[in-house]
C-alpha cells in the first residue's frame, strides 16, 4: 500500500503510466470493445471498473500533451445510429482540457488502439465510451 493512490489503480496500471513516454497513447476500452486481448500490446484488465472513475484517477498522475491539437480522441458514434452517449459529457467535465475532443471513425479507433502503448480492459456499460490519452510532460 502507498499513501495516496487511489485503490482503483493496479500496480500494473501504474508501472504502465510511469512507462509510458511523450506522446505515447493509452486505450480505456469499454465492456463492448473487440478482442482487448488480441489487439493489445499491453493488456490491463479493470473489469467491474467504469471507465470515468478510472479517468479521474489516472489524471492525476497522467499529464495530457499539450503540444497536439487534440490529445484526447473518442469513438465517433457510427453513422445512422441514433445513440448519443451522455458519457462524453462526463468526460469534458473530468478531462478539463480547452482544446476539443478528437473524433474517430470506428475501425479507425480500433486500428489506432493496436498501435496504443496499452489498452486498459474496463467493466463500462455505456456505448461509445472509449477514450484515448496522449501522454504529455510534465
Amino acid at each position: 500500500m502507498l499513501k495516496g493512490i487511489p485503490s482503483i489503480l493496479s500496480p500494473d496500471l501504474l508501472k504502465t503510466l510511469m512507462e509510458m513516454g511523450h506522446g505515447d497513447e493509452i486505450v480505456l476500452a469499454d465492456g463492448n470493445f473487440p478482442s482487448a486481448s488480441s489487439n493489445a500490446r499491453r493488456l490491463i484488465r479493470c473489469d467491474g471498473h467504469g471507465i470515468p472513475e478510472l479517468l479521474k484517477a489516472i489524471l492525476q498522475f497522467l499529464p495530457l500533451d499539450a503540444y497536439v491539437e487534440r490529445p484526447v480522441a473518442l469513438m465517433k458514434v457510427v453513422p445512422g445510429d441514433p445513440y448519443e452517449p451522455k458519457i462524453w459529457k462526463e468526460y469534458e467535465t473530468i478531462i478539463e482540457v480547452t482544446k476539443s475532443f478528437e473524433y474517430v471513425e470506428r475501425f479507425a479507433f480500433y486500428e489506432r488502439a493496436k498501435n496504443a502503448y496499452a489498452i486498459v480492459a474496463t467493466g463500462e456499460k455505456e456505448l461509445y465510451a472509449n477514450i484515448i490519452l496522449k501522454k504529455g510532460v510534465i
